[in-house]
C-alpha cells in the first residue's frame, strides 16, 4: 500500500512538474536563433546575439505581443548548415514559432528547405524562419518560400548600390568574394551592375576564395596592387573581409575598399587609422545616421546599447524585425505560424529612423532604406575606439532600391 502511495504521489509531483514547465513554455514567445557562436566566425554571431538581446528588452518593455514576452533562444551551429538543421529540430521540439539566422546563405538555404519539409508534414506545429542578413538572391527568387521572412537587402540589391558608389574617375577594379553561395552572388551581381551602369569600368582581377580558411591575405594584395586596380570590390564578411583589408592597409596598397560588411563587428579595429576616406561600406545603419537625421530618439537607443556594452550597435534592422513581429503577432491574434505568416505578408512599419519599410508579398522580401558609409574622422560616434566612424555618404530609399522577382510562392 506504501508502495502504491509512493508511486501516486511521484506521478502526482511528475505531472504538476509537466503542468509548470508547459505553463512556463507558454508565458513567452520563444525564438530560436542559430548562427556561429564558436569558430572564426563567432565575433559576428555574438554581437548579433547582444544587440537582439537589448532589442527583445525594449520590445519587451513596450508589452512584447498577445501579453506576452519574447524570448530568445540561441543554438550554435559553428558555420555549419548540419548544425542549423539540428537547432531547426530542437526548436520544433519544442514548439517554438520562430527561427532566426542572419549568417551564411548556404546555411538559409538548408533552413528554408528543412522548414519546408517539417511545416508540411506538422501542420499543426509549423514554424517561421525570419532571415535577418543570409542575401543570396535566390533565397527570395528560385527558392522562396511562404515560411521564409528576409529582412536585410539581398545581394543584388547592395550590388546595385554599390556599383552606383563608384566614383567616376575609378575605372579598374578588382572582386573577391567567398567561394559559397552568397559569394557567388555577389561576385555574379557586381559583374551585371558593372557591365549595366558602368561598362567604362575594366574588371582587372576576379577572384573567389574558401569560407573562412584564410589566413594571410598578403599574397592577394600583392596580385591586386599588381594589376593596378583603383578599388577592391567584396562581400566578404567577418575575418575574410577583416584580414583582407587588413593586409592592404599594412601593405600600403593604394587602394579604395567597397564593402558590404566593414561596419560589423571587428571590421573597423582591423582597417584602424590606415583605412581613413578609404573604406565605404553599404550598410543599412551606422550610429551616425540617427545624429545626421537628427532623430534623438533613434540616437537615444544607440547610444543606451553602446553604454550598456562598450562596443557598436550596427543592427537597427533586428529592431525592423522585432516590431514586424510584435505588430503582426498581435494581428494574428494567436502564436499559430500560418496565421503569423499571412499577417507579414505585405506589412508596412516606419523603421525606428522614421523610413517607410514594406514586406514584400510577392517574395518575402524587406524594402527599406540603405546607406553608403565612409570610415573617416569628424563623427560624433567612432567605431570600435579607432577615432574614426562611419559618415553617410549616399541615402538610398525604398523606392529607389526595389528591383523585380522571379518568386512563384506557394501558399497554404
Amino acid at each position: 500500500m506504501r508502495v502504491r502511495n509512493g508511486i501516486s504521489i511521484l506521478l502526482g509531483l511528475m505531472l504538476a512538474m509537466a503542468g509548470m514547465a508547459a505553463a512556463s513554455a507558454q508565458q513567452t514567445i520563444k525564438v530560436a536563433y542559430t548562427d556561429p557562436l564558436s569558430g572564426p566566425f563567432a565575433q559576428v554571431g555574438d554581437a548579433n546575439l547582444k544587440q537582439m538581446q537589448y532589442i527583445i528588452d525594449f520590445i519587451n518593455a513596450k508589452g512584447g505581443a498577445l501579453g506576452k514576452k519574447f524570448e530568445l533562444v540561441p543554438f550554435d551551429n559553428k558555420s555549419q548548415p548540419s548544425d542549423a538543421l539540428i537547432a531547426l529540430k530542437s526548436a520544433t521540439d519544442q514548439n517554438m514559432p520562430f527561427i532566426m539566422q542572419c549568417s551564411g546563405s548556404n546555411i538559409a538555404a538548408a533552413l528554408i528547405d528543412g522548414v519546408n519539409k517539417h511545416n508540411d508534414r506538422n501542420p499543426d506545429n509549423r514554424i517561421i524562419y525570419l532571415n535577418c542578413g543570409a542575401v543570396a538572391p535566390e533565397l527570395t527568387n528560385e527558392q522562396c518560400s511562404f515560411w521564409h521572412f528576409r529582412f536585410d537587402l539581398h545581394a543584388a540589391m547592395k550590388a546595385e548600390v554599390m556599383v552606383r558608389a563608384l566614383p567616376k574617375d575609378t575605372t579598374k577594379v578588382y572582386l573577391i568574394n567567398q567561394d559559397y553561395l552568397f559569394g557567388q552572388s555577389v561576385q555574379r551581381e557586381l559583374k551585371t551592375y558593372l557591365t549595366k551602369l558602368r561598362p567604362d569600368v575594366q574588371i582587372v582581377g576576379d577572384e573567389l576564395i574558401p569560407l573562412g580558411k584564410i589566413k594571410d591575405f598578403s599574397p592577394y594584395i600583392t596580385k591586386i596592387k599588381a594589376s593596378g586596380a583603383q578599388a577592391l570590390m567584396t562581400g566578404n564578411w567577418g575575418p575574410d573581409m577583416n584580414l583582407l583589408i587588413k593586409a592592404g592597409i599594412d601593405a600600403g596598397a593604394d587602394l579604395r575598399y567597397y564593402t558590404f560588411y566593414a561596419h560589423l563587428a571587428g571590421g573597423p579595429t582591423a582597417i584602424g587609422a590606415g583605412g581613413e576616406n578609404r573604406v565605404l561600406s553599404v550598410m543599412p545603419f551606422s550610429e551616425n545616421v540617427s545624429v545626421e537625421t537628427g532623430n534623438k530618439e533613434a540616437e537615444a537607443f544607440t547610444k543606451g546599447f553602446r553604454d550598456k556594452h562598450k562596443f557598436d550597435f550596427t543592427s537597427a534592422g533586428f529592431r525592423t524585425i522585432f516590431e514586424y513581429l510584435q505588430a503582426a503577432v498581435n494581428k494574428a491574434g494567436a502564436l499559430d505560424a500560418t496565421k503569423i505568416a499571412y499577417a507579414l505578408e505585405g506589412m508596412s512599419i516606419r523603421d525606428f529612423l522614421g523610413f517607410e519599410t514594406t514586406m514584400r508579398k510577392a517574395d518575402h522580401q524587406l524594402i527599406g532604406e540603405y546607406f553608403v558609409g565612409t570610415f573617416k574622422k569628424g563623427v560624433k560616434y567612432d567605431a570600435e575606439g579607432t577615432g574614426l566612424g562611419w559618415a553617410t555618404t549616399a541615402t538610398i530609399l525604398a523606392k529607389d532600391i526595389d528591383q523585380p522577382n522571379s518568386c512563384k510562392m506557394k501558399r497554404p
